[in-house]
């Protein structure tokens, strides 16, 4: 069995779609290849791993509650590949939104599902994902918290000559307890569709969500992007920038 995970993100790291895809791996059996699908460049490539798939899994963003551009020009090429070649792959998706609610992603989901008729494809369903960034941020701050880890042992050897150092422990307990608990939805539904991507088997739609309350989740959402737009170049970055307007 071979399966094929397509990162679908526009984005060169660091991407949602990559962690959920390195998560989905943990539960899915047989050869896997994960590739990354920016421009079209990557079309070919791509296409010529399919011909020996037996399923694909797309992970993607939610774009204006939709596709995103670029992986449409490819689900064309794909259609018309798939029909040349007689294909009969199994299809599944792990799509994530940045809204609190995995639910958004179902005009995507949709979409799929409808591509899979045309292309003659076995639509296996798929995990919608609310908090896709955050949920992101979660692997990141647990890195960090590995390194503190290694810092504060560093430092308890030096100071005490002990490898063991308590406080840092009980510390890193705590915070890989916590988003862990933030991933639970998460590892639940993809934990279930990889028991489906296994047996070739029909998964359905499954919605879920970073699990903290949604007033936190919108603070915290409210703090990062204005962080992000003061680093991409100001908070109102071309709101107040000449336009130029052609005839």
């Amino acid at each position: 069995m071979k399966t094929v995970f397509i990162n679908c993100s526009p984005k060169k790291r660091f991407c949602a779609s990559a962690y959920f895809i390195a998560l989905q791996r943990l539960f899915v059996g047989g050869k896997k290849l994960t590739e990354h699908l920016r421009t079209p460049a990557d079309h070919v490539r791509i296409l010529e791993q399919l011909k020996d798939a037996d399923t694909v899994v797309f992970a993607l963003p939610l774009y204006v509650d939709g596709i995103p551009s670029h992986i449409l020009r490819f689900l064309e090429q794909t259609e018309l590949f798939c029909k040349e070649n007689k294909l009969h792959l199994n299809v599944y998706a792990i799509a994530n939104n940045g809204f609190i609610e995995g639910k958004q992603n179902e005009p995507l989901m949709q979409s799929l599902e409808h591509f899979c008729t045309r292309a003659g494809l076995s639509w296996g369903g798929g995990v919608g994902i609310g908090g896709g960034v955050m949920l992101n941020v979660t692997r990141i701050l647990f890195l960090v918290d590995i390194a503190l880890l290694l810092l504060n042992t560093v430092l308890s050897v030096v100071n005490t000559g002990s490898f063991f150092s308590r406080g840092a422990w009980i510390s890193f307990g705590e915070n890989t307890a916590l988003l862990l608990f933030f991933n639970l939805g998460v590892l639940f539904y993809l934990a279930r569709m990889g028991r489906c991507i296994r047996r070739r088997s029909f998964s359905g739609k499954r919605y879920t969500r970073i699990l903290i309350p949604s007033f936190v989740f919108i603070l915290f959402a409210d703090i990062f992007f204005v962080i992000i737009s003061l680093f991409e170049g100001g908070l109102f970055r071309g709101w107040l920038a000449k336009k130029e307007y052609r005839a």
